[in-house]
């Protein structure tokens, strides 16, 4: 049920951003969903117990993954198997190039062994996508985000997951 609802809230946030709009005005989400999705981190690599991850934490990773500036490999790192999405992170990062700044509002975070989902709002230059749940998973000591997570953050920026 959540990547149903995790698929609407891309949809919505690629008509955002392919349709665009010419009001800059400051918008802010109010939807939010009902939906708390968990995932399990076991056969992960995870190294030990994590403490739940701070908003700080979370917003992080997105704003990495999320910057053009910041190369590839290190990207990489930001997703759990995310060697194997280094095409799409190349893709992505050439989008990105000339977009503009995306920012995030992290919420409601939930968490389950080495698993946090949050619900996650994304404002880009063409405005405002609902609120959708995303999951981190706690791998090698940091907090990564999940590789369905990931995929989906990638097919943001037209560089989608092919299915492995």
């Amino acid at each position: 049920m959540s990547m149903v609802i995790a698929a609407a809230a891309m949809a919505a946030t690629v008509g955002l951003t392919a349709c665009g709009s010419d009001d800059k005005s400051d918008t802010t989400a109010t939807a939010t969903t009902s939906v708390a999705a968990t995932t399990s981190a076991a056969g992960h690599g995870d190294h030990g117990s994590a403490a739940a991850p701070t908003t700080e934490t979370l917003t992080a990773v997105l704003n990495t993954l999320s910057d053009p500036a910041v190369p590839t490999p290190e990207k990489s790192k930001l997703i759990v198997g995310g060697e194997k999405r280094t095409a799409n992170i190349d893709q992505m990062n050439q989008a990105l190039g000339g977009y503009g700044k995306l920012t995030y509002a992290v919420a409601d975070i939930t968490t389950n062994g080495n698993a946090a989902t949050a619900q996650v709002t994304i404002t880009s230059p063409h405005g405002t996508a609902p609120a959708m749940p995303l999951t981190w998973e706690y791998v090698d000591s940091t907090w990564k985000l999940s590789d369905a997570s990931g995929c989906l953050m990638l097919g943001f920026a037209q560089a989608p997951c092919v299915p492995a």
